[in-house]
């Protein structure tokens, strides 16, 4: 596509060219950036890619290239770009290192965490970039394996202030859309005049006016099609038009092209031909071998003029355009594809490349066979060890093809089901499962494919579902693994806590009922203690259940819990903690939970550990820790795709009394809570918005939305701090038999948890109903409960709710000093709302409330103030880099930025501007 003279090198690519060289000078300039090239086969992406990389000098250059056939063999894309920068390994943090070193199989280990890889990506591409700009061109990305895709998409949207330019060439259209959402340049075809212009460049002999107006006009100015479509007609066609009208794709058509030119070659040509296709690696050494196995001259073959033109043999084997290899191997028969495939697996040696030596084996396979099987197996078990779940279930998955035992058949679609659940797709598990049915599957079995029908029915939001799975599952196995029982009647008990007014039958009781029947454990451990506690709660009740909870969490705050069970069940500890009015150990176990993800490289749990820590800080009035943690919270989700709901948004939006924005969040959690089955969610939701309107003093709003929280008071936490929620403003619209009744039930739970909290909020919420000096020693009693906690939102509130009420009994002189306490401590916790109903009441005892003078941290950004809290905690830039998913380099870009706002010179000087309270160690 090049003409001699043009200013790009390229026909009427100039606009591109242009994108692109600006684009380079960024990066030369310190400024990273990604670009996705998209368009149809044969339209100049790759030629685009060429023009890159000869206008790259003084640039470092790494290349890819996807292959249709290796897109289930996880990180091969990845490793191929990395190839070249794995001298800087060690340079990166251990954790890093060790993952991204095991996703390529340089070492063993365990799986490591798919994010972790991706952050060990980054890291290494930014080190590279740092002595000279980094150019990373990844050609044909619609066929780079999954795993390396995430990770791609992973690190382009991280880089900022670095020295790395990543091009992507992605091919139109395809079925899922690869790399979405990052910055693209549509590649279309040529105009007309570029269009003939090409065409007449190639075409040698004569060329009818019609038939060179129907190329340019069926090419749409597709590049390749100019160039090829003609190389495939035959004389009397390009004359006249003499041939069959075809009604195919433009890609179709190039391929079509191909094919034609393929089928007029030699026989032993093709042969060679069809044996590279097979091989996608393009190793030419393990090509010479499997043609010396086929009675195949290599030379010979691949010095036929016409052949030399759609494949050269060099360092590497390389196809004119991946059409052609499409075309040469769709050509084949299967026995030869089957013939061409065994050649290879005895070609490779299976202590060098045992896993593609198993998948050419199984590709060669005519029918079931129990070795290849095995050795599939035994290929899946090191995909697993390396983070290649994909791959993994790939493998297992042609295992179960080739099985001949219907039984074992069966339990390898179960292996392969699993695989593709922990892949997320969904839907291919559900397959394989149908599969696994078929078959003969034994008991153990069964069980299994009840608990993945749960698990994706919960993934794909249809949770409702999950439990009457998880039950069936659980009495299954009671005969066959009691541990493993007792693990699924725990997420059968889960799965309805979660679900909680919307589960559907079997409900509560039934799933309490059927846990509490679960056999005993032969070793009792820290989930057999929640399982029991959780029975007991379902089907007793709260009162019955608040001495087993106790020493649950005890155990859970524990250390000794083993980091598996504890990364499994922690989340749930601290949902129990909530509901036992524990903000100690509720605050023990969510920093436990979050610290734990870390080490371990959990991070797609790490989403659900930082929220539940939010909460947690919200409910302690620290909300600057609390806004910190959100950010991570969105910066994490955004890495790792997760789509949660927002309950630290939504609780902190809700006591700062940000009416628009917590209003939003309540009503997409409402939504998505609702649509996916969440009853507990939609409880949460409720009970926030009764927290925003009190503040706001929308008693009446506010009481409509507690009654909607207290509804369902078998479900755990919420719907009980809604009682306190529906006391007040019940009092505050007059309705004082509704807050009588709402008292009477929060009393039995408060009275039960025996908390500082629980009954500094019930003194609180009785006084509110009494009069005289009754409700004062109640006021009294509620201010020193809640002064031993944590909570001091609550006890805020309740200085607040002291000094309302002497007010309201014309005691303003002795109101000013508990509204004075309430207005200082809710400005300085930042729940602005309920600070102003502290500020009018106590301008109404005639006092004057001086104003607060405005923060100078507040010209921050919210990932800027972040980085400074992390800062301020003492945490490096790479540590602050590794916890954001962002490189030391951006961290850097971002403190200088924050130096400049603060008008400091160093982090030291960091906490003699933000507020003391802010520092985190979430």
């Amino acid at each position: 596509m090049t003409l001699s003279g043009s200013r790009s090198g390229l026909i009427g690519r100039g606009d591109e060219c242009r994108a692109l060289d600006g684009l380079l000078g960024g990066a030369k300039a310190g400024r990273s950036a990604a670009l996705v090239l998209r368009g149809e086969a044969g339209i100049g992406k790759t030629e685009l890619l060429k023009y890159l990389l000869e206008r790259s000098t003084g640039c470092r250059i790494v290349r890819a290239a996807g292959v249709q056939s290796e897109m289930e063999l996880s990180y091969a894309g990845l490793h191929q770009l990395c190839v070249p920068l794995l001298t800087g390994l060690d340079h990166l943090p251990e954790p890093q290192r060790d993952a991204l070193a095991t996703a390529f199989g340089l070492r063993t280990g365990t799986a490591p965490d798919r994010f972790l890889v991706g952050l060990a990506a980054l890291s290494l591409l930014a080190d590279a970039g740092g002595n000279q700009p980094l150019v990373c061109l990844i050609d044909d990305a619609q066929w780079i394996d999954h795993a390396s895709a995430l990770t791609f998409e992973f690190v382009a949207r991280r880089l900022l202030a670095e020295s790395v330019l990543l091009v992507f060439a992605v091919r139109e259209p395809t079925p899922d859309k690869t790399l979405p959402g990052l910055p693209e340049l549509p590649v279309k075809g040529l105009p007309e005049r570029d269009s003939r212009t090409l065409l007449d460049s190639v075409v040698t002999g004569p060329l009818d006016q019609r038939m060179r107006d129907r190329i340019v006009a069926e090419s749409h100015g597709n590049p390749l099609a100019l160039l090829e479509l003609p190389r495939g007609w035959t004389a009397a066609e390009m004359a006249g038009g003499f041939g069959q009208p075809e009604a195919r794709p433009v890609w179709s058509q190039i391929e079509w092209g191909f094919l034609r030119r393929v089928e007029s070659l030699p026989a032993e040509t093709r042969r060679l031909m069809f044996t590279a296709a097979a091989e996608p690696v393009g190793d030419v050494r393990l090509l010479r071998r499997a043609a010396e196995r086929l009675g195949i001259d290599v030379d010979a073959a691949a010095s036929d003029a016409d052949a030399s033109e759609l494949m050269t043999l060099g360092t590497q084997v390389r196809f004119r355009h991946p059409l052609v290899r499409s075309a040469v191997y769709r050509v084949t028969s299967l026995t030869d594809r089957q013939t061409a495939h065994r050649a290879l697996a005895e070609s490779i040696d299976a202590d060098v490349d045992p896993d593609r030596r198993a998948w050419h084996r199984a590709q060669a396979a005519p029918g079931p066979d129990e070795a290849v099987a095995a050795e599939l197996e035994r290929s899946a078990a090191r995909a697993q060890a390396r983070g290649g779940i994909a791959a993994m279930a790939a493998f297992l998955e042609r295992a179960a093809d080739l099985t001949q035992d219907p039984a074992r058949r069966s339990q390898r679609a179960v292996e392969a089901a699993q695989a593709k659940f922990q892949a997320g797709a969904f839907e291919p598990a559900a397959a394989l499962l149908a599969t696994a049915k078929a078959g003969l599957p034994d008991e153990l079995t069964r069980a299994r494919i009840d608990v993945l029908h749960a698990g994706i029915a919960f993934a794909q939001g249809r949770g409702k579902e999950a439990p009457p799975l998880l039950v069936a599952a659980a009495r299954r196995l009671e005969q066959l693994d009691v541990g493993l029982a007792r693990d699924t009647y725990l997420e059968a008990v889960a799965a309805v806590i979660f679900a909680g007014h919307l589960a559907r039958d079997p409900g509560w009781r039934e799933v309490g009922e059927a846990a509490r029947g679960a056999p005993p454990p032969q070793l009792v451990r820290a989930t057999d203690q929640l399982l029991d506690a959780l029975a007991v709660r379902l089907t007793d009740g709260y009162a019955a259940s608040v001495p087993m909870i106790e020493r649950v969490l005890t155990a859970f705050c524990d250390e000794d819990v083993p980091i598996q069970e504890s990364l499994r069940w922690l989340l749930l500890a601290g949902v129990i903690a909530a509901d036992l009015w524990d903000l100690e150990r509720w605050h023990t176990v969510a920093a436990r939970h979050v610290a734990i993800t870390r080490e371990a490289g959990a991070l797609s749990e790490l989403p659900l550990a930082l929220d539940s820590s939010a909460v947690v800080h919200v409910f302690a009035g620290d909300l600057a820790a609390a806004s910190s943690v959100i950010e991570e919270v969105r910066t994490v989700s955004a890495a790792t795709g997760s789509n949660q709901p927002p309950f630290g948004a939504l609780a902190l939006a809700a006591v700062r009394g940000r009416e628009r924005e917590a209003r939003t969040l309540i009503d997409a959690t409402l939504s998505e809570a609702a649509l996916h089955g969440q009853g507990l969610g939609v409880t949460v939701a409720h009970c926030h918005h009764a927290v925003l309107c009190n503040g706001l003093a929308q008693y009446e709003d506010a009481a409509t939305a507690a009654q909607a929280a207290a509804r369902h008071q078998q479900e755990f936490g919420a719907p009980q701090w809604a009682l306190a929620e529906l006391v007040e403003a019940a009092v505050r619209s007059g309705a004082s038999e509704l807050a009588s009744g709402a008292l009477e039930q929060l009393t039995e739970v408060t009275q039960a948890s025996g908390t500082d909290w629980a009954l500094g909020v019930e003194a609180r919420s009785r006084a509110l109903l009494s009069e005289g000096a009754a409700a004062e020693t109640l006021y009294r009693e509620a201010i020193e409960r809640l002064s031993r906690t944590r909570v001091r939102v609550n006890l805020a509130r309740a200085h607040l709710l002291y000094g309302e009420w002497l007010s309201r009994e014309n005691r303003r002189e002795d109101a000013r000093t508990p509204l004075s306490v309430a207005h200082e401590m809710l400005s300085e916790i930042g729940a602005d709302a309920f600070a102003e109903r502290a500020r009018r009441e106590l301008q109404a005892t005639g006092a004057k409330v001086r104003k607060r003078a405005a923060a100078t941290h507040t010209a921050l950004t919210a990932q800027e103030a972040q980085i400074a809290r992390l800062a301020t905690d003492g945490l490096t830039n790479p540590e602050i880099g590794a916890r954001l998913f962002i490189s030391p380099h951006t961290v850097d870009w971002h403190l200088r930025k924050v130096f400049s706002k603060l008008g400091i010179t160093s982090r030291r000087e960091i906490p003699t501007i933000l507020p003391q309270d802010t520092a985190t160690s979430a």
